[in-house]
């Protein structure tokens, strides 16, 4: 049944019109008038015009009308009918691009937790740290990454040692690791109607938003900053339907896909001056997992070492003046949601978790570290930027120094490897080398 018949029906009665009159002025056949009333046909798109004109109607409107008709009729499975008419949405809305989209998010692999650009990641050197940690040391069952960033490493310990600690200070990481790593009950294909509901939103027709006033045309084109900001609300209004793995693996796939988006060199202090091009954000979901052998920590490295046992600690702490709370805190404000105040011209919140291996006070902190932590092997990645003409990049912490500090609480031997530092700024680098230490420590 059309349901076309019953808005003109309405409105002609509304009208004080009858249908003989409407016969006359129109010259459509009374008994076709009677049936598109009724809703056993359609009316054609020239009767609909005369007829919208006759009642002073937009035309459009009832030509959109007649169309959802048309469409509703052609459904061979109503139960999958407001599903199929999403995606129909989604076609007209994206065109050409909806093929590559859609097996983009269906039948690609998930996004893996290397794929995000993150300074310092060690996702190139993974082989090298895990071969001279084997040769290096004896009986590991747990291991510990203090300072672990990108989680990386964690990731490929989960699968050697039978338990792993990781732990960062960060809000944005620390929801990262429960999406990929944490135990617990989710529902995939839950998680999956939420991406493809977020994916068919049309962002023109979302309103400004916390995310879109503060980012839009900045660190992302404007009305996919909207959507984005719309997608993290609707994360949080459904947080009480989601279990804690669900709403983490929602967050971190909206991380991880809009930093292929993002109008920036990798990090958020600063964004690109040029026009935005327009990516439309298409939502691919993480490779999220279920490790049982790891324990996720949100704390200040110095005072967990006093509370925690392994055999291998392996710390990469930041070397110079950038604090990552500051190079990554637009997600730090995403995942928060607490929408504070932004100034400045990268739009940044309140100082908040300053590391102090960030400031003069870095070897201090490291010696108190080395020395705090209860471990029969401490492990440092450190690289050679303190040769670097940026003072910004210069490490906080000297090479001999750092040496000075490990000899102090047991035996430590030096491995180097050649390795290209991913570079955001304008520092040169030459004869890049990243070493790792490793120390037995005294009994």
């Amino acid at each position: 049944m059309y349901q076309i018949g019953g808005i003109l029906k309405t409105v002609r009665e509304q009208k004080g019109v009858q249908l003989i009159d409407v016969q006359t002025q129109t010259g459509i056949d009374l008994s076709q008038l009677s049936r598109i009333e009724n809703g056993k046909r359609l009316p054609t798109p020239e009767q609909l015009k005369e007829l919208s004109s006759l009642y002073g109607i937009d035309s459009t409107t009832m030509q959109i009308q007649r169309q959802s008709d048309k469409i509703i009729t052609t459904l061979e499975n109503l139960e999958y009918g407001l599903e199929s008419l999403a995606v129909a949405r989604e076609k007209i809305l994206h065109g050409n691009d909806y093929v590559s989209m859609f097996c983009d998010t269906h039948f690609t692999k998930p996004i893996a937790l290397s794929s995000r650009r993150y300074i310092g990641s060690k996702a190139k050197l993974l082989d090298w740290i895990f071969d001279t940690i084997d040769a290096n040391t004896d009986r590991i069952n747990t291991f510990c990454d203090i300072f672990a960033g990108t989680g990386v490493v964690a990731n490929v310990a989960l699968s050697r040692y039978r338990h792993v600690i990781m732990n960062d200070l960060l809000y944005s990481n620390n929801i990262i690791y429960k999406a990929f790593f944490s135990p617990g009950e989710w529902d995939k294909e839950k998680v999956a109607a939420y991406i493809e509901r977020y994916n068919a939103l049309d962002p023109n027709k979302l309103r400004e938003n916390y995310f879109s006033k503060n980012f839009g045309g900045k660190f992302f084109e404007a009305s996919e900053a909207k959507r984005i900001g719309y997608i993290r609300q609707d994360i949080e209004n459904h947080k009480k339907e989601l279990t804690e793995k669900e709403y983490n693996v929602l967050l971190a796939t909206l991380i991880y896909n809009i930093d292929k988006i993002a109008n920036t060199l990798g990090h958020f202090e600063a964004y690109i001056r040029k026009p935005i091009e327009h990516k439309p954000l298409c939502l691919k979901i993480i490779d999220a997992k279920e490790f049982q052998n790891v324990e996720i920590f949100r704390e200040d490295s110095n005072k967990l070492a006093r509370r925690i046992h392994c055999d291998v600690v392996y710390i990469d702490p930041p070397y110079n003046s950038r604090q990552y709370s500051r190079f990554y805190h637009v997600y730090e404000t995403l995942v928060k949601w607490n929408k504070p105040k932004l100034s400045g011209v990268a739009m940044k919140p309140p100082q908040e978790n300053m590391s102090e291996y960030c400031s003069s006070r870095a070897g201090q902190a490291m010696r108190d570290l080395v020395n705090s932590i209860d471990a029969r092997y401490i492990v440092v990645s450190y690289n050679n930027t303190y040769k670097s003409k940026s003072s910004s990049s210069e490490n906080k912490i000297q090479f001999d120094e750092l040496i000075g500090i490990l000899n102090e609480v047991g035996e430590t031997r030096i491995f180097e490897h050649g390795h290209r530092a991913f570079n955001a700024g304008k520092t040169e680098f030459t004869d890049h080398k990243e070493f790792l230490f490793v120390t037995r420590k005294h009994e």
